[in-house]
């Protein structure tokens, strides 16, 4: 990787090659799947990978895995980098900006989160500071690291017709911010990430990166498109709860008991936002043993872990017929039925 950096503020700059031609995803797909779970922000939560897995034994047909990025992150000790990053590379795997940079012998760009303005200088650098820790530990795995390096940046899949985009970012970049809930209140936005579906030849976008979940509907002649952000896989991501989410798309409904926190339909493809109900406590103890009181992770993460972000399922779900949210012993199924897409 000996792109030059577009600037040096790191955790702010987005290095160029981040960067891929929309043109990409008109390409046939990587691979097909009646079932499919796209995991983004694992963070190095092995109790949550543990407990996708046990979700996926309870699905009707097989499940194809898909992580797309920042499956590491707080997996700074040497036994659980190698856990996880074994245990997803048998898997199809993207590589988010936190994989680039371990795999990176340049570390101009810290983090390469490509932090926007509102988030402040001080939580730029402490997530600068974890990458060095992380970078520290992937060097005593030359070959993980190799193979992370390897990680295409973006898979195309098919799921019963349907075509779908797995990025990290956007479709225009690994740490693109466009599909960020913030962003996608604005109608310019909106109108952007339309434009770039229709020229991708993808009805939906499955990305993660920005932390919180959003999944919207949008309308356009050529039928309905839709945006999925997963948030985090390995964090909570909701007021008050303790769970992950990652989204499901597949050719059948979702086991009655996995009870989706919203979704949607197109043609007979279901498409959910599944929650992922890891063990809390455990995970809390893997965490303070490598993070503890005053470390970067602790002051950026802890809050959140313990009691997740202000953030509710109300303000994830932007789909049309959009549900009245996730109750805990709940099931909502499918919440919307949207137009065949073209």
């Amino acid at each position: 990787m000996s792109d030059s950096h577009e600037s040096q503020r790191p955790g702010r700059s987005c290095p160029l090659h981040y960067r891929y031609a929309l043109a990409d995803f008109a390409r046939a797909p990587d691979f097909t799947a009646p079932t499919l779970y796209v995991i983004g922000g694992l963070y190095g939560n092995v109790p949550a990978l543990e407990a996708i897995f046990e979700l996926a034994a309870s699905e009707p047909t097989p499940v194809t895995f898909a992580f797309n990025g920042d499956f590491n992150w707080f997996n700074v000790d040497g036994v659980t980098f190698q856990t996880i990053n074994t245990a997803v590379l048998r898997h199809h795997a993207i590589r988010g900006n936190v994989e680039t940079e371990l795999a990176d012998d340049d570390d101009s760009a810290g983090c390469g989160c490509a932090y926007p303005d509102y988030v402040d200088d001080a939580a730029v650098a402490r997530s600068n500071d974890i990458m060095a820790r992380l970078r520290s530990t992937a060097r005593q795995h030359t070959d993980l690291r190799a193979r992370l390096g390897a990680l295409p940046m973006h898979r195309v899949a098919e799921v019963g017709g349907l075509r779908v985009a797995i990025v990290h970012g956007d479709l225009q970049s690994l740490a693109g911010w466009s599909l960020a809930e913030e962003f996608l209140e604005q109608h310019a936005v909106k109108n952007s990430v339309i434009k770039q579906l229709l020229m991708s030849k993808c009805s939906v976008v499955a990305s993660s990166h920005t932390c919180l979940p959003v999944a919207l509907s949008l309308r356009t002649a050529a039928g309905n498109r839709m945006v999925f952000n997963n948030g985090a896989a390995g964090m909570p991501n909701f007021r008050g709860m303790h769970f992950g989410v990652i989204t499901r798309i597949a050719v059948s409904p979702a086991p009655a008991a996995a009870r989706p926190l919203y979704g949607a339909r197109t043609g007979d493809i279901h498409i959910d936002a599944m929650p992922v109900h890891y063990d809390h406590a455990r995970w809390q103890r893997e965490f303070l043993a490598n993070w503890p009181v005053g470390s970067a992770a602790h002051q950026s993460y802890f809050q959140r872990i313990t009691h997740g972000p202000d953030y509710a399922v109300t303000q994830a779900n932007r789909l049309s017929g959009r549900s009245a949210g996730y109750r805990p012993g709940v099931s909502i199924g499918v919440a919307a039925r949207l137009t065949a897409v073209a």
